[in-house]
């Protein structure tokens, strides 16, 4: 196993940082879509379109047809989502990381490097909602390299800091079908304080919810 080396950001790490973000996030698209068909008004409106052109038709060709055209647009429509929520975190914050995390003084944007390669990223800035609490953000790890713990260590990282300089926790969001996040997280001590819904349309539409996490920082130190 190659070593590890977990870093503040470089200028030169810009173009790897947006690669493993915006890869990390595409990923999640197959498992959105399978949430999506798995919600009764999907499995409903899906049903009666079928039967529906069945009954008008009597032949099976048409409403195959339709079905699967309604699932490819679907899957547009979340791969659109993702797509835009991307193109916001790079206008954001990614684009200029720098600005946004490294100058100012309770913020910081650290790499995980691997062979000279960027293979995961972490960062955190005062929460907008509480001032005593840091926001981890941007946490993704290359799935290459996932299972050798790189992600536990930049969640430490991100706690030793926001102790280091006498926040009262740290706060993250994560979306419900981010299992394998939520599952680190809640190993690593957070806990989920509330899950609400995201706020595009179709998020509404098929139950595509957010959640919030906290890390109490007396509790997990002592």
């Amino acid at each position: 196993m190659a070593e590890v080396q977990i870093r503040r950001y470089r200028e030169e790490d810009h173009e790897e940082v947006k690669e493993v973000f915006t890869l990390g996030m595409s990923e999640h698209i197959p498992s959105s879509c399978m949430h999506v068909l798995k919600q009764p008004l999907a499995q409903m409106f899906l049903g009666c379109v079928f039967c529906a052109l069945l009954t008008s038709s009597k032949s099976i060709l048409l409403p195959v047809l339709a079905v699967t055209l309604l699932l490819a647009a679907g899957r547009q429509s979340v791969s659109y989502m993702f797509t835009k929520y991307i193109q916001t975190c790079l206008e954001q914050d990614l684009n200029h990381i720098q600005q946004t995390y490294l100058d100012p003084p309770n913020a910081c944007f650290w790499v995980a490097e691997s062979q000279g390669r960027v293979v995961g990223t972490v960062s955190c800035l005062p929460a907008e909602k509480d001032q005593n609490f840091l926001e981890l953000k941007r946490m993704s790890v290359k799935k290459t390299h996932r299972g050798q713990g790189i992600a536990k260590a930049l969640c430490r990282i991100v706690s030793d800091f926001a102790f280091e300089r006498g926040f009262q926790g740290v706060l993250l969001h994560t979306s419900v079908v981010q299992t394998d996040a939520q599952k680190l997280y809640e190993h690593m001590g957070y806990q989920k304080v509330r899950e609400f819904s995201a706020p595009e349309a179709i998020a509404k539409l098929t139950n595509f919810t957010l959640m919030e996490y906290q890390l109490v920082l007396k509790q997990h130190h002592n």
